[in-house]
């Protein structure tokens, strides 16, 4: 490592999280690295001047920039990093780089799980089933559940969960369309790839719309009023990306009046969801609680990132694995 990173076991590493169990998990690699955990943010603060090296996200503020007197690299453990404010961090020399690909896996599965509980009518029949309901055969063709083979997916965002999606789908026998800003970058396995301009002539033609892009000026409020009446009216909305990247009042007005079939929404634009809010109590509204990337790997996920950074680090390479700062 350069001079300004401790050695070996003077280098000490600091997760921060309230529910993952990274310093268990990384004490199983045998790391020469001396390592501890925080599971609060006030005990996250108290002992951050200690460390060198960070690893958390949601227990990030400001404030701890001034007591953080020795840190030199943070490795947040998520894919988002909107929280940091990265020319403080630069110009302090602290290096930074997040999750990214770590739970392309888990996020993929969990789209293509809800587009196939949407398709089976997998919600209906566990209401059915706590209400004690043997449901008869449908005689109303509309009214069957369905197969999503010959069906056609719209992806926007074409990075590792998109990709996957669009290869999990075409697996199923879908039609995929992408959408990503450097068209000629794509060699997977969509169908069909335009750019974000493309997007909204794109919307007539699906059948299952899945977000999987990061919240940006570009995405935020990407699924709109306009948005939503271009879809069709037997379409379903999938967001697996930032809760912001969709008008929560236009979706629940949209739904209400049947412009499109359903949403399934793992993020919101406030979170958690109010206990007030319209989408609980929809039939055709599927929530899950922002834990599409939560897995029983995800620990080691993110310590994959991270080992391959210190390792780069120790051997003064100048650019790391994910890099941000």
């Amino acid at each position: 490592m350069s001079d300004t990173w401790p050695a070996g076991g003077d280098l000490v590493v600091q997760f921060a999280h309230q529910s993952y169990h990274f310093d268990e998990r990384f004490a199983l690699r045998g790391s020469e690295f001396q390592h501890f955990q925080t599971w609060t943010p006030e005990e996250t603060a108290d002992r951050i001047r200690s460390a060198n090296m960070l690893v958390l996200s949601g227990f990030w503020g400001p404030e701890l920039l001034d007591r953080a007197t020795r840190l030199r690299f943070i490795q947040v453990c998520a894919a988002g990093y909107e929280r940091f404010d990265l020319a403080a961090l630069a110009a302090r020399g602290i290096r930074l780089a997040n999750a990214r690909g770590s739970n392309r896996y888990a996020v993929s599965e969990h789209a293509i799980a809800m587009i196939l509980a949407f398709t089976r009518q997998l919600h209906i029949a566990r209401d059915n089933q706590r209400q004690g309901c043997w449901r008869g055969m449908v005689s109303e063709p509309a009214e069957r559940e369905d197969e999503v083979h010959g069906k056609t997916l719209l992806v926007y965002g074409l990075g590792t969960i998109g990709a996957r999606v669009a290869a999990l789908a075409k697996a199923l026998g879908m039609e995929v369309i992408g959408v990503k800003r450097e068209i000629g970058a794509h060699s997977g396995d969509a169908d069909e790839v335009v750019a974000p301009a493309d997007f909204p002539a794109m919307l007539p033609r699906a059948d299952f719309v899945v977000l999987t892009c990061p919240l940006t000026p570009q995405t935020e409020g990407l699924i709109g009023a306009a948005a939503l009446a271009a879809m069709r009216p037997g379409a379903y909305l999938v967001n697996v990306a930032r809760g912001g990247c969709v008008d929560q009042g236009a979706l629940v007005a949209a739904l209400r009046r049947g412009a499109i079939a359903g949403a399934a929404l793992d993020t919101v634009q406030q979170e958690p969801l109010a206990a007030d809010s319209p989408l609980w109590g929809m039939e055709n509204v599927i929530i899950t609680p922002h834990t599409a990337g939560e897995t029983r790997r995800y620990e080691d996920n993110v310590l994959d990132i991270l080992v391959e950074n210190l390792d780069r680090l120790r051997r003064g390479e100048t650019r790391l694995l994910n890099e941000i700062v």
